[in-house]
């Protein structure tokens, strides 16, 4: 990709949030930090639109420690600290509930959903109407496959999601933006390394997808996009 990765997250970012409405003056928004290059990256860039659009919006970065042995949040309280960034920590013993005996099939779902039920109430709590969170492009098309092999439907993660009876909504406003632009995006800005203690990063379901996926961009540089494209592009004339 020619552009500067920088570039292209603001051109992808402004996209997204404008064609889908994601910020108005004002707001209030969580953003839900992993401690990974996506969060890092979303946190980054919503915060360096302020200086360059015509609304203001105030921003809180909020993360769950699903509570692993070995993990240590120190390096993202002081990146926080040096940002200025405003970070609540909430501890939790999540992953290790959802590693539980009783859960050994999807422990990934578990957590993930007892994590985000908390950064909803941690939003609310800070008055927050609307959760950002760092899914990009692959992301959204993993999560496409994911559901047609192991759900049995045709879904998948969307850039703005109403919840609650509109009471409340998750953006995503790196949904146009590829993993490989945030990656080198993560580097150029120096971000901190995340290490992840999760005993199932590479056992997942997710991951399982990730690689072959991978293993089908090699052989057309097309298919990517035109995956993506084919989201917002259903002739259902031609579904069951």
């Amino acid at each position: 990709m020619s552009r500067h990765p920088y570039s292209t997250m603001k051109r992808l970012v402004g996209k997204a949030i404008h064609q889908y409405r994601m910020i108005s003056d004002g707001e209030k928004i969580a953003v839900g930090l992993s401690g990974g290059k996506d969060s890092l990256s979303l946190m980054w860039i919503l915060t360096e639109r302020l200086s360059r659009i015509p609304i203001s919006y105030e921003l809180f970065a909020i993360y769950v420690d699903p509570g692993f042995e070995g993990s240590d949040l120190s390096y993202l309280e002081d990146y926080c600290t040096k940002m200025n960034y405003n970070l609540r920590v909430e501890r939790s013993d999540f992953g290790i509930r959802a590693h539980g005996e009783e859960n050994r099939e999807n422990p990934c779902f578990l957590c993930s959903r007892l994590r985000r039920k908390r950064l909803f109430e941690v939003a609310s709590e800070l008055g927050c109407n609307k959760l950002a969170l760092g899914h990009h492009k692959d992301d959204i098309i993993e999560t496409l496959f994911m559901n047609m092999c192991y759900g049995g439907n045709i879904s998948t993660m969307i850039p703005s999601q109403s919840l609650f009876d509109g009471e409340f909504t998750i953006i995503r406003p790196l949904s146009y933006i590829d993993e490989d632009v945030i990656i080198r995006f993560a580097q150029q800005n120096d971000f901190p390394v995340f290490r992840n203690a999760c005993p199932s990063e590479k056992h997942s379901k997710r991951y399982e997808m990730k690689q072959m996926l991978a293993e089908l961009y090699k052989n057309n540089r097309k298919i990517k996009g035109n995956i993506f494209r084919s989201m917002s592009n259903v002739n259902t004339d031609y579904l069951l």
